[in-house]
């Protein structure tokens, strides 16, 4: 698979069996995610994706990086999306003999944003955790907006550091207001959201976060 590896993630199954609703959680090869820790007692399975190219197959159209020595962002993310429904998220399953009553999606920075865009472009998601979310990134909340969406059921968890506001990149330093209009937006959609906020900066904290979110989606989907 060229955007997603539906080989190498973890899976961790529910306490309610194979049949329990699956999170499947956006991962970095190069800097995977505790998730034995994160999925530890949880009713719902836990499935860790990882992707190939964290900046460019997780974001939703190209555009210049943060800082001037960065590479473009790629904008990869709808070739992501479909490489994930229709392939990874089917061998992940049978792999496993997973036969899951609903399915969910989580992410952390690019990895958040993604599993919003996932959650408002596609159907077979009926919740997602944004956690510290990359919605600062640039034309994303007019995207939302203009989006002829019925949520109405659905599940987000939105979350963000009370120090994210304070990042040195101007850009970044939009992050809580984007958060707050996507959580207005959903809202309007009929989205049930819950939005937090949480102590430190965008790398502080990362666990507990995750933790929060992952937590947040089991007594949704419970």
């Amino acid at each position: 698979m060229a955007c997603v590896d539906a080989t190498s993630g973890t899976v961790i199954v529910g306490t309610c069996g194979s049949a329990a609703p699956v999170v499947f959680v956006i991962d970095s090869p190069e800097h995977p995610l505790p998730i034995d820790s994160l999925a530890r007692m949880r009713g719902v399975t836990i499935a860790s994706v990882p992707v190939r190219d964290w900046a460019n197959a997780l974001t939703p159209w190209p555009a210049a990086g943060l800082y001037r020595e960065d590479p473009a962002f790629g904008g990869q993310a709808d070739a992501t999306l479909d490489e994930l429904l229709t392939q990874a998220i089917p061998a992940i399953e049978a792999a496993h003999g997973l036969v899951p009553a609903a399915r969910a999606i989580c992410g952390y920075s690019l990895g958040g944003l993604f599993a919003l865009y996932a959650l408002t472009h596609a159907d077979a998601f009926v919740a997602c955790a944004c956690v510290s979310g990359s919605v600062w990134y640039e034309g994303w909340v007019e995207h939302l907006s203009q989006l002829p969406l019925d949520l109405s059921g659905r599940y987000a968890f939105l979350s963000l550091g009370t120090k994210e506001r304070r990042a040195a990149r101007p850009l970044l330093k939009t992050v809580q207001v984007r958060m707050e209009t996507c959580t207005d937006v959903l809202r309007e959609r009929g989205c049930t959201v819950d939005y937090r906020t949480s102590p430190g900066s965008h790398l502080q904290h990362v666990d507990e976060r995750l933790d929060a979110g992952l937590a947040a989606l089991d007594a949704f989907l419970a």
